[in-house]
């Protein structure tokens, strides 16, 4: 008999600080004017481009962003610096990174009804890890008194999903009974503050979810995995070279592809339909029509691409319950967009229904996950 598996409780970190469009607007265009006048005369010869303002009605028209929760708000509003200040710690104290993931993996253990000890094992799935190693999953694990074992993985904005899947495969497999699946991200860190096209796309957070077998969950509810599909497709149109090797070259040290760099259009016109065509597919496989989902999760990187995607998938304009939107307030959370939406816009919904959990980005990578709701024994 194959063991099944099941998300059986989820958490949510948020940060104090948040950014409004008009003060992030404000901080860029300031800093506009600083940059302008210090080039001045290379401007007026040609030598220089002259920098643009942005505006608020420019970012809501292009991604639906309003707002985004930032681990620092000083550092990223000051024209001078506009990056986050984020101390380093020594290191026999916890890692801002750690401390993040532990605040979410708390809410998720707690949804669950279990505690940290009966972990099997620990999957730290996010695009930004503070460093190479020892592994942000094994200072996790140990943070939290789990057991078992830990690893880090990075599939850009699919992390989620993808890690999903891992710990959904280990409890199938048997290699593990229960295993947490954590997504801290610090994505204002690698953030382009003084790009125009880009500067308002991301913010900062951490999600959780616990996966395990429904039939031993002592949670009131949760989400069998039903079915999970994942995919990868080259692709140069979102990239991030920051790395260990840049010290190798010296010539590119601070350039701007060192940060997050992406051509948003094509990313668009490539992205949208392969995740469509992914989770249509993958529901005609299983004989779901498509106007049995309840809800759709999708990553929440722009209002623009996911109205599109769940178009295609419903074949209709579906209603704002269906496809829940939290881009808005967090902004681009980049692996842990697709969580927040779940775990904020779950509860509601009756046993037997089916929805999608799905994440898209740099690799390309796509992800989804059918899941049907199951009250508990």
């Amino acid at each position: 008999m194959t063991t099944l598996a099941a998300i059986t409780g989820s958490g949510l970190y948020t940060p104090t600080d948040a950014i409004s469009n008009e003060e992030l607007v404000l901080s860029f265009n300031a800093w506009v004017d600083l940059h302008n006048e210090h080039h001045a005369r290379a401007i007026a010869s040609g030598e220089v481009e002259a920098q643009t303002y942005s505006s608020t009605e420019f970012i809501e028209k292009a991604s639906g962003i309003r707002s985004r929760y930032v681990i620092d708000k000083r550092g990223i509003l000051d024209p001078n610096t506009m990056v986050p200040c984020i101390p380093e710690r020594p290191d026999n104290e916890p890692s801002v990174m750690c401390e993040i993931a532990c605040r979410a993996a708390e809410e998720a253990l707690a949804s669950a009804g279990i505690t940290a000890d009966t972990l099997d094992a620990v999957i730290v799935a996010a695009s930004n890890m503070q460093r190479a190693y020892p592994a942000m999953a094994i200072e996790v694990q140990a943070a939290l008194g789990a057991k078992g074992f830990a690893f880090d993985m990075n599939v850009a904005c699919s992390s989620a999903t993808f890690g999903i899947q891992q710990a959904s495969d280990a409890i199938r497999s048997g290699s593990a009974s229960r295993v947490l699946v954590v997504n801290p991200e610090i994505c204002t860190g690698h953030l382009n503050f003084r790009d125009r096209d880009s500067h308002f796309i991301f913010g900062d957070v951490a999600t959780a979810v616990v996966v395990e077998s429904p039939e031993s969950t002592s949670a009131s509810a949760c989400w069998e995995i039903i079915d999970s599909r994942l995919q990868t497709l080259f692709s140069n149109n979102i990239r991030n070279n920051f790395g260990f090797l840049n010290r190798a070259d010296e010539r590119g040290i601070g350039d701007i592809d060192k940060l997050f760099v992406q051509e948003g259009r094509k990313v668009f016109k490539e992205v949208c339909p392969a995740v469509a065509a992914q989770i249509s597919a993958q529901l005609e496989r299983l004989s779901i029509a498509p106007d049995s989902l309840k809800r759709i999760w999708l990553h929440q990187a722009n209002q623009n691409m996911n109205d599109l995607i769940a178009r295609k998938i419903f074949g209709r304009q579906p209603s704002p319950r269906e496809a829940p939107t939290i881009l808005d307030e967090y902004a681009n959370t980049s692996s842990a967009g697709s969580i927040i939406a779940f775990h904020k816009h779950n509860k509601d919904l009756d046993s037997g229904d089916l929805a999608v959990l799905c994440s898209f980005g740099a690799g390309y990578s796509i992800g989804s996950i059918v899941l049907r709701r199951r009250e508990s024994k």
